[in-house]
């Protein structure tokens, strides 16, 4: 496909290089020698152009791992380069430093002007840095790769200064670094330090703006006009300042507008919600409102119409419908349809009891607890085995039992 598309591109070359030929010959003799001259040069430095192009595009895709979409956007409008002596440094660098080729791809996607950076004036001095905060290979890898673009700030007039006014409110180095990690841009300069000063004028804990700030930066370091009118949308629908779920409200409203929720809203009608219940719902999970359209239908489809849960329930427990479909629900429910089968567990079960807890919690006091009565139960529910098969095995068993 490249090679079709760099062909095609100096064959139109060529063809309109034959064309200004054609001109030249049949115009005044003065004026053709003038702009033969320039013709000339003209097209010399479009093929010259057209050549590094297809070379950058080329080493993109091959050497980079991008799509041949994102190389040529990338050869187009953001880096151009004649050899590979320099970005193949950069890339010998990056894996010296332990990046993967995953990493690479990701890091040249977002950010191509990486490949001409300095390594000792530029990009060295940045490992450097965060490796002197206890930076792991992990947290290095992550930050680089999440916000590529932090390579080519200033580590003394950017970076540095983000990274202490970060520290003032987290505290501790890890938890910069989570920020980081979590942050797509880091701007703290303007906006970071008011909104946070707001939270602390309202009363919320300083562990809650921390994990705030660590988890959800992007919206402490967003505008704080537009905070501003978050908190108080938050504020007049009754949330407490006390409780995570304040700033759990303000993340909804900073990056959601009022149509979008009561769009959000109207979906969750479908399933029996009034609107109260559905305010209740947000007011108790506010985050399951940033949950897509489609995921939102797909869970609520089958807690309610394949499982028989009533919409009550959900609203009491809203944060189950932000839980992996294919990962948590449908096993976790195969599981307890079987125990309830079987008799070995209450029929009045609540969602949270069994779709909450931790992994290994479920485990151990809803299938291990079982094993003796149920050894396949476990098979059940890493999905090797379905409902089908566990009662016909069970009915060779009690069929040999009677024997």
């Amino acid at each position: 496909m490249f090679g079709f598309l760099c062909s095609t591109r100096l064959l139109l070359l060529n063809r309109r290089t034959t064309q200004l030929s054609f001109l030249h010959q049949n115009a005044f003799f003065i004026v053709k020698s003038f702009a033969s001259i320039k013709l000339s040069d003209s097209t010399q430095k479009l093929q010259e152009q057209e050549q590094e192009d297809c070379f950058t595009v080329s080493y993109l895709i091959n050497t980079c791992g991008l799509s041949p979409k994102s190389a040529l956007l990338a050869s187009r409008r953001v880096v151009h380069f004649e050899n590979p002596e320099r970005p193949d440094s950069v890339l010998n660098f990056l894996e010296e430093n332990g990046f993967t080729k995953t990493h690479i791809s990701k890091i040249v996607r977002l950010c191509p002007h990486v490949l001409l950076c300095d390594i000792e004036n530029t990009l060295l001095p940045k490992i450097e840095f965060f490796r002197s905060k206890r930076a792991s290979n992990s947290d290095l890898h992550s930050i680089v790769s999440s916000n590529p673009h932090l390579l080519g700030r200033s580590l003394n007039e950017y970076i540095i200064p983000s990274y202490d006014l970060l520290k003032s409110v987290l505290l501790v180095d890890e938890k910069v670094l989570r920020a980081f990690k979590h942050s797509a841009m880091v701007n703290t300069a303007n906006n970071m330090l008011p909104n946070v000063s707001l939270l602390r004028q309202l009363g919320v804990p300083h562990s809650v703006i921390s994990s705030f700030l660590m988890n959800h930066p992007s919206v402490v370091f967003c505008n704080h006009t537009r905070f501003v009118g978050a908190v108080n949308e938050v504020k007049e629908m009754g949330f407490d300042p006390l409780k995570t779920s304040f700033v759990q409200a303000i993340h909804v409203f900073s990056i959601m507008r009022q149509p979008m929720l009561e769009s959000k809203l109207e979906l969750y009608k479908k399933w029996g919600w009034s609107k109260e219940v559905a305010l209740l719902a947000f007011k108790k999970q506010p985050l399951c409102m940033l949950l897509s359209e489609e995921k939102m239908t797909k869970a609520m489809d089958f807690l309610v119409d394949k499982m028989g849960c009533l919409s009550a329930d959900i609203a009491r427990n809203p944060s189950v419908i932000s839980l992996s479909l294919e990962k948590r629900i449908i096993p976790r429910f195969s599981v307890i349809n079987i125990l309830l089968a079987k008799g070995l567990v209450k029929n009045d079960l609540s969602l949270s009891t069994f779709l909450l807890p931790s992994e290994s919690r479920f485990l151990q006091k809803y299938v291990i607890k079982f094993q003796d009565d149920l050894p396949q139960l476990l098979n059940v529910y890493r999905g090797k085995m379905d409902l089908l098969e566990l009662g016909s095995q069970s009915e060779k068993v009690s069929g040999a039992e009677q024997l």
